[in-house]
């Protein structure tokens, strides 16, 4: 016989039948290996089949914080190249991404999310409004063709209307990680790359790293030789953020491509405000 179909043989008698049978009930059939003898039994061939375990209920996503992201996922693979251009036209015509704005603007983290978790959703967030605000526009040459890009209030989130200024310097930036600036988009070729998936806390400190690696050894956005560094202007406006723990020389080493000399001469490049598409 095939385990599948394995039956076992239990010993009883006419009268302590149904004092065993409700005995077995309750130890579930399952698992029975014996029946014990008492001296009242005599060998009656009876057989029963292993009543299996109930199946198991489906497995539950363990991590919805990162569930969420999965439509903003599946847009940036089809619709961000690796060089991370836009297709603005082909987004606009995803209904799933307004299902997704809906969702982010209704699962808002709280204090029981890690800070990992917070900065991957408000980093994926930041972007996906940048994109929604382009595509209310569309087409356009430029974010700075719209009127106050960075604080229109647009969105819902719980209680709260927000704009992208309040989401990049109230929320991203006092969250102190100086590489956000790596991550977050402003629909623009000079802006670091939209990546073309999101953000999760799971894979937060790779991601990270490697959008600031693309970002600032990327010739078209920063220059960098031994002696000499021509920066993104990101570098100037956000001065502060990347200075909180020492040099700014310091922090460039740990990403750039060359060694940057401590007494290296510094200056800064035109910023294109172009669309990346």
């Amino acid at each position: 016989m095939s385990c599948a179909t394995k039956k076992q043989t239990i010993k009883t008698e006419n009268n302590t039948s149904e004092k065993t049978t409700k005995e077995t009930s309750k130890a579930d059939l399952t698992a029975i290996t014996e029946v014990p003898e008492s001296k009242n039994e005599t060998l009656v061939d009876t057989e029963v089949d292993l009543i299996p375990l109930p199946p198991k209920p489906p497995k539950q996503l363990s991590n919805f914080k990162e569930v969420i992201h999965n439509r903003w996922n599946t847009i940036l693979q089809k619709h961000v190249s690796e060089s991370g251009n836009v297709d603005y036209k082909a987004i606009k015509n995803e209904s799933e991404f307004d299902v997704y704005i809906d969702y982010l603007s209704e699962t808002v983290p709280d204090d029981t999310w890690t800070k990992d978790e917070k900065l991957a959703y408000w980093i994926n967030a930041y972007n996906a409004l940048t994109v929604d605000l382009i595509l209310r526009h569309y087409p356009v040459k430029s974010i700075k063709d719209i009127k106050d890009p960075w604080d229109q209030r647009l969105w819902q989130f719980g209680d709260t209307w927000q704009n992208l200024n309040d989401i990049e310097h109230k929320i991203l930036r006092k969250m102190d990680e100086p590489r956000i600036h790596f991550a977050i988009v402003c629909a623009s070729i000079s802006c670091p790359k939209l990546q073309n998936e999101a953000f999760t806390a799971s894979n937060l400190e790779t991601q990270l790293t490697t959008a600031t690696k693309e970002f600032l050894n990327d010739s078209t956005k920063n220059e960098l030789t031994e002696d000499h560094i021509k920066l993104s202007k990101i570098f100037k406006w956000f001065k502060k953020d990347f200075e909180q723990d020492g040099d700014l020389i310091n922090l460039l080493n740990q990403y750039a491509d060359v060694n940057i000399s401590s007494s290296a001469k510094k200056s800064f490049k035109d910023y294109n405000w172009n669309l990346n598409d």
